[in-house]
Order: C-alpha cells, then sequence, then structure tokens
C-alpha cells in the first residue's frame, strides 16, 4: 500500500504557472487647457466628481448665433465627460442682469417707447432726428475700426433715405395720412440713433429700477427657450447677479481687507500692482501678453464706466471696478462704500466661489473672454481665497464667422438662434459644431452646413436599413446566424473603430475624428449589406444591429438625438417618436405587401393604369406622410419612416433632376436635328455652284465653278487651288448622295 500511495503521489499534477497579460496603457482623458496652452490630462480634484463653472449669457437681446456656438459647444463636452466618461459633473451657469449694456439698453427701451407715446409731430420728428444725427456723425469721424465703421455708415445711411420722404411730405402738404405713414417709417428706421440721443440728454433722469429688470428678466426666458429648441441641458444650478448681492458685497469686502483693493469716490477698485508683486500670485495667467491692454481694459469695464472721472478714481490704468458707486440713472444696492452695483468680473468670482468653494475643476467661457474678465476673475477670486489655484481648467470656445466675417451684436452683425432653426434643425446645428474642434474658429456657412446635412443624411439611411433588415420576421434560433469571413472582417473593423473613437475623444474630446471614424464604420457596413444583396443573402442582423446601437449610443452621448431611442434617428414630434414608429410601421409593411402583389398581377395581366397608381402611390402619396417605399428588383421592397420635409425635398430635387435631363436630351435631340438639317443643305449644293456664291474671295472662276483668281485678279497658287479642288471633290461625294436619297433622281 505503502509503494503505492507513493506512486500516486507521484503522478499527481500540478496547475502550471500563470502568468497575467502585459495589456496596453489605457488611453486617459486630456483637455486643452488655457492656463497651459496644452491638452493636459484631466484629473478631478476629489475622485470622479467634477465641478464646473460656465459663464452664462448677459441678457440684454436676442441670443445669437455666437452663444450657440458657446453653449452647444460645452454641452457637447459635458455630455461626454458625464456620460461617456463617467464623471460626476456638477455644472453652475450664471446669468448677468446686472451690466452697462443692460442698464444702457433699458434706459434706451423705455425713453424710446416713452418718445413714441408723445406722437410727437412730423417737423418736431425731423428736428429730433437731424438733433440726433449730430452726435453719430461725430461717432463715426472718431472711429477706426473698419467694421464698426461701416455699421455707422450704414445707419447713418439708412436714416437719411427715411428723412427724405418725410421732409418731401411736409413740404409738399401731403394729405395726413401719407404724412404719418412716412413719420412712422422714420421712427422705426431712427430708433437706434433717436434712443441713443435720448439717452445722452435724459438717461440720468431714469430712477425706477423695475425698468432694469423686466428687460434682462424678459431677455432670459427667451434664451432658456432657444437652449431648450437646441437640445442644451439645463445647468444643474443657475446664478442670477441680482440675487447674489449681497455675497457679491461680502466676497469685496474680503478682498479689500487682504489687502488686494481700495475705496475711492464711492467705488471699490483691485490693485492689480500689489496683486502681482505678492509672492503667491500672478496677474494675467491666461493672456500675459495682454495685460496693460487699455482698449481690452476699458471694454472690460463697461461702457458707462470709462469716463476720465472714474479713469481718474484708479491708482493705476490696469485696476479695475469690483464695486461701482451708482450715478443718476442707474439701478443701486446698498453697501459699506455707498449705493451702487457690481462690477462685471466680480459677479462671476463670488457666485461660482460661494457655490463651488476655494478651487474649482472646470471653468468655461467664449474665447474672448479670456482677457480681461477670466484673468480679472482669477486675480479677484485667488485674491479673496488666498490661493493660486481657484481654477484647474480653464476651458475656451472658439470665435464663430459668419461666411467668413466677424460676428459682434455691436457691429448689428449676427444671426439669431431662432432664425438659424427655422432654416436647420437642432440637430443639424449641432452635427455641424461636431464636426469642428470645439476650441478652434468655426465658420457658419452654406458649405457647413451642407456637410452636416449630408452626414446626417448618410448616418439616417444606415439606420433606416438596419431597422428595415430586423423587421423581416425570423424565428428564435434564426436571429443567430453562422459568422463567415465576412463578418469576422466586419466585426474586426467594429472594435477597430471602437478603439479609435475613443482615442479621439480622449484626445481634448475631438468629435470631428470621432464622426469621421463612425462615417467610416457606417461605409464599410453599407459595402458588406451590398455585397450581401449582391449575392442574394442575408446580412446579419445581429452584427448590424450592434453596431446601429452603438452609433445611436454616440449620437446620444453627442446631443445628436433628442430622445430616447434605441436605434437611429426618431422620427415625428417630439415624445411620439417611438409610439409613431412602433404603431405605423405594421400597417404601412401590410400596405407594401399588397402593393407588391398588386405589381406583381398588373406586370402578368398587363394592366399598365394600375402599375401607374402604384408608383404614384410611393412617389406621390406617401412622400407627404413621411413614408419612403424603395422598390428592388427581385427583392422585397423597403419601408422607411423619413421626416415629411427630407421626402418632399428629396422629391423635388428628383423632379428638378429629372427635368434637367429631360431638357439635355431635347437639346441634344434639336442639335442634332439642326446639324442634319444644315448637312442636308449643304448636300443641295451641286459641285459647281459651292464657290460661286463667294465673290468676296474670287473674281474667276472655270467651267466646273472652280475659282482661279482672287478678287484682285491674281490667279490662285498651286497649294489654294489643291486646297479649293479637295473642298469640290468632298462636295462632289456629299451631292451625289444627296441625288441617290432625294425622289426622281434628286429633284428638291
Amino acid at each position: 500500500m505503502a509503494g503505492s500511495s507513493a506512486d500516486q503521489g507521484k503522478g499527481r499534477r500540478a496547475q502550471p504557472p500563470w502568468a497575467p497579460p502585459a495589456g496596453s496603457e489605457p488611453c486617459k482623458l486630456r483637455l486643452y487647457n488655457s492656463l497651459t496652452r496644452n491638452k493636459d490630462v484631466f484629473v478631478p480634484q476629489n475622485g470622479r466628481r467634477v465641478t464646473w463653472y460656465c459663464c452664462g449669457p448677459t441678457v440684454y437681446d436676442a441670443s445669437h448665433m455666437g452663444h450657440a456656438r458657446s453653449y452647444i459647444s460645452f454641452d457637447i463636452l459635458r455630455r461626454v465627460l458625464r456620460d461617456y466618461f463617467q464623471f460626476d459633473v456638477f455644472y453652475c451657469m450664471n446669468i448677468t442682469d446686472i451690466d452697462d449694456k443692460i442698464i444702457r439698453r433699458a434706459r434706451q427701451n423705455h425713453l424710446f417707447e416713452q418718445y413714441r407715446g408723445q406722437r410727437p409731430r412730423p417737423a418736431q420728428l425731423l428736428q429730433d432726428v437731424r438733433a440726433a444725427l449730430e452726435p453719430l456723425s461725430v461717432k463715426l469721424s472718431e472711429t477706426t475700426d473698419p467694421d464698426k465703421k461701416q455699421m455707422l455708415e450704414r445707419m447713418q445711411r439708412a436714416v437719411q433715405l427715411a428723412t427724405e420722404p418725410l421732409e418731401e411730405a411736409v413740404r409738399s402738404d401731403l394729405a395726413a395720412e401719407e404724412v404719418d405713414r412716412r413719420a412712422q417709417v422714420l421712427l422705426e428706421e431712427a430708433r437706434d440713433v433717436l434712443s441713443d440721443w435720448l439717452d445722452s440728454t435724459l438717461g440720468s433722469g431714469v430712477t425706477d429700477n423695475s425698468i432694469f429688470s423686466e428687460l434682462p428678466r424678459f431677455w432670459e426666458a427667451e434664451f432658456h427657450k432657444d437652449m431648450a429648441a437646441l437640445n442644451v441641458l439645463p445647468p444643474d444650478v443657475l446664478t442670477r447677479v441680482s440675487e447674489y448681492v449681497p455675497e457679491i458685497v461680502r466676497f469685496v469686502q474680503r478682498i479689500v481687507d487682504n489687502g488686494y483693493g481700495y475705496v475711492s469716490s464711492g467705488s471699490v477698485y483691485f490693485d492689480t500692482g500689489k496683486f502681482a508683486s505678492s509672492e503667491r500670485h500672478s496677474y494675467g495667467k491666461l493672456v500675459p501678453e495682454a495685460v496693460g491692454d487699455q482698449q481690452a481694459l476699458q471694454e472690460g469695464e463697461g461702457d458707462l464706466s470709462v469716463s476720465a472721472e472714474r479713469l481718474s478714481e484708479k491708482r493705476s490704468p490696469n485696476d479695475f471696478a469690483l464695486w461701482k458707486a451708482s450715478k443718476p440713472g442707474e439701478p443701486s444696492w446698498p453697501s459699506p462704500w455707498g449705493k451702487g452695483r457690481p462690477g462685471w468680473h466680480i459677479e462671476c468670482s463670488a457666485m461660482a466661489g460661494t457655490l463651488l468653494g476655494a478651487s474649482m475643476d472646470i471653468h468655461g467661457g467664449g474665447f474672448d473672454l479670456r482677457f480681461p474678465h477670466h484673468d480679472n476673475e482669477l486675480a479677484q477670486s485667488e485674491a479673496y481665497f488666498e490661493n493660486d489655484c481657484w481654477v484647474r481648467y480653464f476651458l475656451h470656445t472658439g470665435h464663430l464667422t459668419i461666411a467668413g466675417c466677424k460676428m459682434s451684436k455691436s457691429l448689428k452683425n449676427f444671426i439669431t438662434i431662432k432664425d438659424a432653426l427655422r432654416r436647420h434643425s437642432a440637430r443639424q446645428l449641432r452635427l455641424a459644431f461636431l464636426m469642428h474642434a470645439w476650441k478652434d474658429t468655426l465658420d457658419y456657412s452654406s458649405n457647413t452646413m451642407e456637410s452636416a446635412l449630408q452626414y446626417e443624411k448618410f448616418m439616417n439611411e444606415f439606420f433606416l436599413n438596419v431597422k428595415d433588415l430586423l423587421r423581416t420576421p425570423v424565428d428564435v434560433t434564426g436571429q443567430f446566424e453562422k459568422w463567415e469571413e465576412e463578418e469576422a472582417a466586419l466585426n474586426e473593423s467594429f472594435y477597430d473603430k471602437k478603439t479609435a473613437v475613443h482615442e479621439a475623444l480622449c484626445d481634448n474630446v475631438d468629435t470631428r475624428s470621432a464622426l469621421e471614424e463612425m462615417r467610416a464604420l457606417v461605409s464599410q457596413c453599407n459595402l458588406y449589406m451590398a455585397a450581401r444583396k449582391a449575392a442574394r443573402r442575408r446580412p446579419n442582423r445581429a452584427l448590424l444591429e450592434s453596431i446601429a446601437r452603438y452609433l445611436t449610443h454616440l449620437l446620444q452621448i453627442f446631443g445628436a438625438i433628442e430622445e430616447e431611442s434605441s436605434l437611429g434617428f426618431p422620427v415625428g414630434g417630439a415624445g411620439s417618436s417611438l409610439n409613431l414608429e412602433g404603431a405605423v410601421m405594421p400597417y404601412l409593411q401590410v400596405l407594401s405587401e399588397f402593393r407588391a402583389d398588386v405589381r406583381r398581377i398588373a406586370r402578368e395581366k398587363h394592366v399598365p393604369e394600375v402599375l401607374q397608381l402604384s408608383d404614384a402611390l410611393r412617389d406621390d402619396v406617401l412622400p407627404e406622410l413621411g413614408v419612403r417605399l424603395e422598390d428592388h428588383e427581385g427583392l422585397p421592397t423597403v419601408v422607411k419612416l423619413v421626416d415629411r420635409e427630407t421626402l418632399l425635398r428629396e422629391r423635388e430635387e428628383k423632379r428638378r433632376a429629372e427635368e434637367e435631363r429631360r431638357r439635355k436630351k431635347e437639346e441634344a435631340a434639336r442639335k442634332k436635328q439642326e446639324q442634319e438639317a444644315a448637312r442636308l443643305a449643304k448636300m443641295k449644293i451641286p459641285p459647281s455652284e459651292m464657290f460661286l456664291s463667294e465673290g468676296d474671295k474670287y473674281s474667276r472662276f472655270d467651267e466646273n465653278g472652280l475659282p482661279t483668281h482672287d478678287t484682285e485678279g491674281k490667279e490662285l497658287s498651286k497649294g489654294q487651288a489643291k486646297k479649293l479642288r479637295k473642298l469640290f471633290e468632298a462636295q462632289q461625294k456629299l451631292h451625289a448622295e444627296y441625288l441617290q436619297m432625294a425622289p426622281c433622281g434628286g429633284s428638291s
């Protein structure tokens, strides 16, 4: 037994050693950080939690495509960090509802409406318009910016053109109705000029604070509607300057207490020199080369805050206002320094600091806010918290141009979001933004939007084809089919593209490259489906469904699919898309199969009228309902639910293309007919007569009608005679051919 036991021990096998795979280094998310001007690895300060503050709009007018550039871009970044990289994002945004622009615009609107309500007599209106044009002329002569100068010239010319008809009406003593009509035209055309003039003369008398709150309240509501229409997620928390004045006052007080602020004539200024000379602080972190740029600094202070008196209150021209003593005609709040209002830069610092504390992970805004706004925010916040890390990553979205030109609300060169949404859908606008790097300049042009439309159409066709494939009934086991080489290759490509998309998103959320990888994946799927179709074999349902769901998921993350959709773009109105497709498709499938049977019988029985009705159902009736039928020889008809406007546009394009083909065909037939007629006319001419009509070239001919002398009586050279002989012989052949064609030997 002992031996037997030993033998058993010898024969016992041990598991071989195991080693883990080497693996590969995971791709890390990098973001372009304006504080370093590099792509830095993104590391939140507190685990997966990300604190993010975004500069919101100053609400005094309609939101425009420049706003859309910033807020759609940040919405994409926020969604990718939250839904793709799985960070827990806390997103805070402000509304600036106290600002020099708002104060001025509110006063102007109030004074203009008051003026209009007084119904000035035509002569008085003309006198006031002339008075209002004088300061405009001065401003025009002093302006050096070519874009602004051009805008002012347009404004001046428009008012002058509207003034002349009213002057003529008053001189000619026209009917009161006509005079009044021309006065109303001038009043509207001169609105901006009159508003400026009224504000400069009467603005200081506006004392009702409600006037300054009504305007931003209205435009804030419009802004939120625009953001919802663009499918931009609302912030987790929204702050309004008017609701944070006590916090702002406390914030300013501590900056003063810390030695970085000083009081002057009831205003409080930030001491940039004192801050910059401190060992632990730096001023101008974002754009150090712009420090001292007085034009930028004054724009940051606001139009109402750059008078010689205000500038003289500062210790240094580089200092900026934390708190502004209110002048007559401006809203005010109580403070330790007297009645006043917040400076622009301090607003964001106080609100963000109150909610996010001494250091946030991400601060975002438009590229043009870097200096002085964001540099001043950094300085005053770090002066308040006595640290040097108020923001860890500063993200700035690129500019937006319109067909290559600078866009500016102050230059009246802008497209509102509502106008843009009348031309294109929110998805199309977002795709245009996704197809460009978020930190670079984007040109909003017809070419940009055409690229977005083509991308949407390309992806949608793929989704519709996969949906059609998935609707084909199969039994349970038929869902799983053997993979051949083609399926294995497509699946390998699928994983390669997923890796490429991930690497693109890790690289500063490069959605442009991600969309190109998605496009390439769809192209490979289309080739695979086309090869299967050519071989009369069904494509692999499970593989294509997996790819389509992955692409749908990415588009949902990017915000390009507005609702819950398991596969592809939703169809129909908001909230009804899934029900619509699920409800109507079984009926459409039955209709399609019935139509196919009717077409087959009509072909067999030779009934063309029924075939025409069948085509009309496909081409005219169903597109009006958002349904596309695609007939393929030898294969079942494909049924697709598509946006009605898209189908009608496709139908119109198809009709235009057919009309163009018909026109070209008719033109070609006409030219051919003309050529044949010309050839026939030439054939009719006997060779003996062909040169006789050219008396301007020749003066003498031989017995056969061949020229022998030119117009001056000189005998033709041998070369000339030889050339004419060849033409003569060619005409002989042509005429002989004609004589054979013509009846009775050739009488015409």
